[in-house]
C-alpha cells in the first residue's frame, strides 16, 4: 500500500510543526491531531483529539483516510505534572494510536521515545552504562515517570509489531530532545576544555555529550514512516557528533575509564550508535554545531 496521507499526532509541538514540514515539502497529504492548533496552517487539515480517548484515535484516523501515523503528543518532561499524569501521557496514548492504526489499517506508525527510555536526564541517578558506543541492544534502566512511560511504550510497540494484523512497520525513535539554530549556535561559543567539564561533571554522572537538530529529528520521523523493515525497532535518534571539541577517546578516558569498548571512538565521534538509523532508514544528519 502507498502513502498519500499521514497523520501527525501532536503536530502543533516543536518536533510536530517541523514534521509537517517536511512531509509537505515530500507531497503527503497531512492531518494535524492536537488539542491545540498552531497559528500558521502547516497540516492540509487539523482535528482536536484528545490521545488518551482510543475512540477519538481511530475516528480520526478513519475520517481522514490516514495511510500512516506520527505520534509526538506526549507529555515532554515531568516536571510540570504529576508522576501519574506523566506516566499515562507516554504509555497509554501510545498504546491508543497502536491499537486505531491496526483497527484502520495504517502501513506505518512511528513514535517519540527518547533517551529518558534508557535512563538519562530526569531521573536520581545517571544511567547505568555497560559498554561504549551504547547501541539499540543496551539494556534499559528507567526508574523516573517519563522515562518509565517512554520505556513501556517501546515495550507495547514490541506486543504490537508481533501482531499479524498491525502496521507493517512501527518505529520507535529514541530523542535527544530537539535543539534550534539558537541552541546550536550556543555550543559552538563554548570553548569547554578537559577541565571545564571536570568541574561541571562529577565521577560517576554519566554525561552523555549528545544533542539533535530539530529539522533532523523531522527528517528521520519521516524516513521511519517510509521505511521497509518490518515489526517493530527501536532507533538512536541522536546526532553523530559530541557536543564538545575534546577528542572522544580522552572523554572516554575521563569518564567512562572502566566502561567496555565495542567499536573504536575518534575524533569528535559521539556515545551513541546511530548506524542502525543510518542503515535501515537511509538517515543522514545534516546539521552539526560544529559548522557555525
Amino acid at each position: 500500500m502507498s502513502i498519500e496521507t499521514v497523520a501527525v499526532a501532536g503536530g502543533s509541538g516543536k518536533i510536530g510543526r517541523e514534521i509537517l514540514d517536511v512531509l509537505d515539502e515530500s507531497g503527503y497529504r497531512t492531518v494535524n491531531l492536537d488539542r491545540h492548533p498552531t497559528d500558521d496552517r502547516r497540516a492540509d487539515e487539523f482535528v482536536r483529539v484528545d490521545l488518551l480517548d482510543a475512540g477519538q484515535v481511530a475516528s480520526a484516523f478513519g475520517q481522514w483516510d490516514a495511510d500512516a501515523a506520527v505520534h509526538m503528543a506526549t507529555v515532554t518532561s515531568p516536571n510540570h505534572d504529576p508522576g501519574h499524569v506523566t506516566f499515562e501521557s507516554n504509555a497509554m496514548s501510545t498504546y491508543n494510536v497502536l491499537e486505531a492504526a491496526q483497527q484502520t489499517g495504517l502501513e506505518a506508525v512511528c513514535l517519540a521515545s527518547s533517551v529518558n527510555a534508557h535512563g538519562w536526564t530526569f531521573q536520581d541517578e545517571p544511567p547505568e552504562i555497560d559498554y561504549l558506543p551504547i547501541d539499540e541492544s543496551h539494556r534499559v534502566s528507567p526508574r523516573d515517570p517519563y522515562g518509565l512511560g517512554k520505556h513501556v511504550m517501546e515495550v507495547t510497540a514490541d506486543g504490537f509489531g508481533r501482531r499479524d494484523s498491525a502496521p507493517r512497520t512501527i518505529a520507535s525513535l529514541r530523542y535527544s530532545g530537539a535543539c534550534d539554530d539558537e541552541y546550536l549556535a550556543h555550543l559552538a561559543e563554548r570553548d569547554l576544555t578537559m577541565a571545564d567539564l571536570r568541574e561541571r561533571y562529577e565521577p560517576g554522572d554519566n554525561p552523555g555529550f549528545r544533542y539533535l537538530h530539530v529539522r533532523d529529528a523531522a527528517l528521520l520521523a519521516v524516513r521511519a514512516v517510509e521505511a521497509d523493515f518490518e515489526g517493530h525497532e527501536t532507533f538512536w535518534a541522536v546526532a553523530p557528533d559530541s557536543t564538545v571539541d575534546v577528542p572522544t577517546e580522552d572523554l572516554v578516558t575521563e569518564f567512562y575509564p572502566d566502561t567496555e569498548l565495542r567499536a573504536s571512538l575518534s575524533g569528535t565521534d559521539g556515545l551513541f550508535d546511530v548506524s542502525k538509523a543510518q542503515e535501515l532508514l537511509g538517515w543522514e544528519p545534516a546539521r552539526s554545531w560544529r559548522d557555525r
